[in-house]
């Protein structure tokens, strides 16, 4: 799914070998294809209609949506 909508980023030269050789993980196995993609880290709220009211993605998984944005941007529930 992350493919799909552009939120992926390839492995790449001296970390690919890290991945593969260093912390023995085959990412080309994993996927099943020879991509070494990995999912951006993001966050989405999508309301009832379908729209996308808050986004985040980040090639630098140390950057997340901050969770008060999150919640707040949460629509208030029909119930």
């Amino acid at each position: 799914m992350a493919r799909d909508y552009g939120l992926t980023f390839t492995v790449d030269g001296d970390l690919r070998t890290l991945y593969r050789d260093g912390l023995g993980i085959d990412l080309a196995r994993f996927n099943g294809d020879e991509s070494w993609e990995l999912p951006l880290t993001s966050t989405f709220v999508i309301d009832r209609s379908g729209t996308i009211v808050y986004a985040s993605a980040d090639p630098d998984y140390t950057v997340r949506g901050e969770p008060a944005e999150v919640v707040a941007a949460i629509p208030p529930s029909d119930s």
